[in-house]
C-alpha cells in the first residue's frame, strides 16, 4: 500500500530511470494551448512505451484543462496514479482574461459571440465589486456546453442537438477573484472591456461560468477568451515543464529491459 502523499516526500520530476516510472512519479507539465488534458497524457503515455520499454504503464492526470487553457497540468504514472483523487481535489489557482461586453453559448472562445452589449461605461471599480459577489461560497451553474452529465449524456452533446438541459448549480468556494487590469477595445465594430482577474478556487469551479455570471451582474455579458492555471494545490508554474522538453528528456534516458508495469 502507499501512503498518502501528504506524509511522504513526493516523486516530483525524479526520475533517473525507467523503474522510477513504474513506482510512480508526477510529472509538472505547463500544458500547451490546444491540446486536451488527455492528448498530454496519451503522449507521454506512448513516449515511455516506445521509449523505455513498458508494454503497458498506467498515466493519469490529477485536473483537467480545456483546450483553450494553458498552464500546470499534474500527471501522474505508475503507482501514484493512485494518488489522482486526492491531487484532484486541491484548490486551483487562475488567471484568466475575462470579455465584458460579448456573450457566447459556450461562454468561452470556442463558439462564435451571439449577444454584444456597448461595454465602454465599465471602470475597474464596478468590474471589482461584481466580482466580489462571486467570492466565498457561491452557487454556479456550469456552462451547457460542459462534460456534466445530463440523463447519462454530458451536457455539450445535448446543447449541440438543441435539447432541454438540466443541469443542478453546485457550491464552490471563490477564495481570489481579483481584477488586476482593464483594457477597453474594439472587436467587430463593438466596444468591449477586457478584465484579467487572479482566481483562487476549489475543485470543480468553472472559470468560463464566473465569467459568464460577472458579465450578467454587470449587464453586459462576458465571456472567456483566456485562461491558464499558475498552480495546482502545492504545485506552481514555476515549477512545471513544457511538454517538448518532458518528451526529450525521457527519450534520452536508456531504455530497459521491456516490462509489464500494468500493476
Amino acid at each position: 500500500m502507499i501512503p498518502s502523499f501528504t506524509s511522504m516526500d513526493l516523486p516530483v520530476m525524479t526520475f533517473n530511470s525507467p523503474a522510477d516510472f513504474q513506482t510512480g512519479q508526477i510529472l509538472l507539465v505547463d500544458k500547451p494551448l490546444h491540446w486536451t488534458s488527455f492528448d498530454v497524457v496519451n503522449k507521454i503515455r506512448t513516449t515511455l512505451r516506445h521509449h523505455l520499454g513498458f508494454k503497458k504503464i498506467k498515466v493519469g492526470h490529477a485536473g483537467t484543462l480545456d483546450p483553450l487553457a494553458s498552464g500546470v497540468l499534474v500527471v501522474c504514472t505508475g503507482k501514484m496514479t493512485k494518488q489522482i483523487a486526492e491531487l484532484q481535489a486541491d484548490d486551483k489557482s487562475y488567471l484568466a482574461v475575462i470579455r465584458l461586453g460579448a456573450a457566447t453559448p459556450s461562454d468561452d472562445a470556442e463558439l462564435d459571440v451571439d449577444h454584444w452589449v456597448d461595454a465602454s461605461a465599465l471602470q475597474p471599480e464596478s468590474i471589482q465589486k461584481a466580482a466580489r459577489h462571486w467570492t466565498g461560497q457561491i452557487s454556479q451553474m456550469p456552462p451547457a456546453f460542459s462534460a456534466k452529465k445530463v440523463d447519462g449524456q454530458k451536457a455539450y452533446a445535448v446543447a449541440r442537438k438543441g435539447g432541454e438541459l438540466n443541469l443542478k448549480s453546485v457550491t464552490l468556494s471563490i477564495k481570489r477573484f481579483d481584477i488586476e487590469s482593464i483594457s477597453h477595445k474594439s472587436v467587430d465594430g463593438h466596444h468591449v472591456c477586457d478584465a484579467t482577474a487572479a482566481i483562487d478556487c476549489s475543485k470543480g469551479t468553472y472559470i468560463r461560468a464566473l465569467a459568464r455570471d460577472l458579465g450578467q451582474d454587470l449587464g453586459v455579458g462576458g465571456h472567456l477568451v483566456g485562461l491558464r492555471r499558475t498552480a495546482s494545490g502545492r504545485f506552481d508554474q514555476a515549477d512545471c515543464m513544457d511538454l517538448i522538453s518532458l518528451v526529450k528528456r525521457i527519450q534520452s534516458m536508456p531504455a530497459a529491459q521491456t516490462v509489464d508495469a500494468h500493476r
